[in-house]
């Protein structure tokens, strides 16, 4: 035979071959239907593409016995199972199984021994689906073997180990028991803390960000916590923290801490839109330390076609330093408000103390001071006010940039004595409420609400910033940016003593990253709290979920004023 004889021969015989072991298929069949079962045999068996008729008749047995421990698995311990294969274009390997009764749990006996028992955190896997009475599932009893382990580990008793773990079964009275006696030996024990590397900073301060003392009870929390608080210091480049049990000394592990300083000095530049202030564009310069202590200071600065600013700060650790600190702050910013009625050109400079209280609450306490040139509509003065004040803020979310769930409350309160420093009495507060819920996966629920006041003796003299306009982007949809705002005899919007703005949303997810949305937003800025006059706006977007943050796009209609359909775009997290 020639060797092009002998190439077509080839090619048939792969042709043939391919053919024969293109498909096959498993149909697993559970009498009566039992989809959880059927899943489990499906994934002891696997797959069985590629395999022709009598590679499946000698499978067959295989396939039974691997059926029978996935029945088993799930405690049917009586199960009948029966295979037969279905030749024809698409081979097919059939499993009739009869499940029978399921085992069930007779005396189950899981107990911690010794100190972990006596730690209220140290749970025991009894609850739920492994009382007596429930059916047994060997992945319960494994998870319940590996949760006891897990907490072991975590709460630092590496000397633990099970003096019993027995499952005890009798298939003809269809009961099991579970016995899991775990001895869990002393607690270790967190000792002294060593750091090692190039660093320019005292230890007193590296101290103060260590979550816990010497000889604190082991817990791996407390060193995630420590990695977290060095790591989001700003100081460092790369942070090790190593607690290694066979390191042990009396029970007290030692703490090696190994740091590498990051460049002192950044730069970040940013660009940005917003249909509010149009496009913007925003930089900073970062001295992330300047002594051993840990001080820093920088400049950032903002420009878009209404407000332009510039500000700087000089921060001193406080203790803890991830979230206490003593902030000195100035800055001057130039703003066009409500389309050029107003204009303010406000000059600020104060102390700012900031600290994290009990429940997660961030508090600062400032005084600030403050001198602002504006001018509201035909009339411009000069206002100097000392204020001295308080915010705290507080943020529950289960994601950052894009919670499904979660909350936020700030509320501000600042004041100022006419003769103190100042030209008016003034007392100015602010309070915002936001809520996200997600419901069924993909139904999103978004609600704020804001409301703001300022009480003067003499309000002529309150400067634009102490006064609140309403309407745009994170205000009121369907009305331009500050447009909604008590005016005067001739027009020009000059501000309101108060402020009320609330909003519902409701979004659909398309997918991880698209939601449709509509909404309704309703709020006014006023000088009266007698039946103050509502504006009301309406609309849809769509929402794209961007590695900052959503990006939102939305249409909206202004239902007390004419003007039509306005286009909403902004960025940044839900809450």
């Amino acid at each position: 035979m020639s060797v092009y004889g002998h190439l077509q021969r080839s090619l048939a015989l792969l042709l043939i071959s391919t053919g024969a072991f293109a498909a096959s298929e498993l149909d697993v069949r559970i009498t009566p239907s039992n989809s959880a079962l059927k899943a489990n045999i499906e994934g002891y068996v696997g797959s069985l593409d590629g395999r022709d008729a009598q590679s499946l008749r000698r499978l067959r047995r295989i396939a039974e016995s691997e059926a029978d421990k996935a029945a088993q698995a799930l405690g049917y311990y009586q199960a009948r199972i029966r295979s037969r294969i279905e030749e024809g274009e698409t081979p097919r390997l059939v499993l009739e199984v009869e499940p029978g009764e399921r085992i069930r749990l007779r005396n189950v006996d899981i107990r911690i021994e010794g100190p972990a028992s006596e730690l209220s955190a140290f749970r025991v896997p009894t609850a739920g689906r492994m009382q007596p009475g429930s059916v047994l599932n060997h992945g319960r009893y494994e998870d319940a073997k590996r949760l006891i382990q897990n907490q072991a580990s975590r709460y630092g008793f590496f000397d633990g180990r099970f003096s019993r773990q027995s499952l005890e079964i009798d298939p003809p009275a269809g009961v099991a028991d579970i016995e899991l006696v775990f001895v869990s030996g002393p607690r270790y024990s967190l000792g002294d803390i060593a750091f090692s590397g190039d660093f320019p900073f005292d230890e007193e301060l590296l101290l103060r960000m260590v979550p816990f003392d010497p000889d604190t009870p082991y817990d791996s929390e407390l060193i995630a916590e420590l990695y977290q608080a060095l790591q989001s210091s700003g100081y460092f480049e790369s942070v090790r923290v190593d607690a290694i049990p066979t390191q042990a000394d009396q029970l007290r592990i030692p703490v090696a801490v190994a740091l590498q300083v990051r460049e002192p000095r950044s730069m970040g530049l940013g660009v940005g839109f917003s249909t509010d202030v149009g496009p913007r564009l925003r930089a900073n310069w970062t001295r992330h330390w300047r002594n051993p202590q840990g001080h820093s200071y920088g400049v950032e600065t903002e420009l878009s076609a209404p407000r332009q600013s510039v500000g700087l700060w000089y921060d001193i650790p406080g203790d803890p330093p991830l979230t206490d600190k003593l902030r000195l702050a100035g800055g001057y910013q130039y703003e066009e408000l409500a389309s050029k009625d107003s204009l303010s050109r406000l000059l600020t400079l104060g102390p700012e103390w900031h600290s994290r209280r009990s429940g997660g609450w961030q508090r600062v306490l400032s005084v600030k001071w403050q001198r602002e040139e504006y001018r509201l509509g035909d009339d411009s003065g000069l206002s100097t006010l000392l204020m001295p004040g308080v915010s705290y803020s507080l943020l529950r979310s289960d994601n950052r940039l894009d919670p499904n769930q979660g909350y936020r409350v700030q509320f501000d309160l600042s004041g100022a004595v006419d003769g103190v420093l100042s030209d008016a009495n003034v007392l100015h507060g602010n309070v915002m409420l936001k809520g996200l819920t997600t419901v069924f996966d993909n139904h999103r629920l978004l609600g704020r609400v804001q409301f703001g006041g300022t009480e003067t003796n003499g309000f002529s003299a309150v400067p634009p910033s102490l006064r609140f306009f309403a309407g745009g982007d994170q205000s009121v949809r369907g009305y331009d940016y500050q447009s909604l705002s008590p005016e005067n005899n001739r027009g020009d919007k000059v501000g309101g003593r108060y402020l009320f703005a609330a909003s519902a949303e409701y979004q659909y997810s398309l997918t991880d990253k698209w939601r449709l949305a509509t909404f309704v937003d309703q709020g006014n800025s006023f000088n009266s709290l007698d039946f103050p006059t509502l504006k009301t706006g309406v609309g849809f977007g769509v929402r794209w979920v961007s590695p900052v943050g959503p990006l939102r796009l939305d249409l909206a209609h202004a239902l007390d004023d004419d003007g039509g359909v306005r286009l909403h775009f902004s960025m940044g997290p839900e809450l």
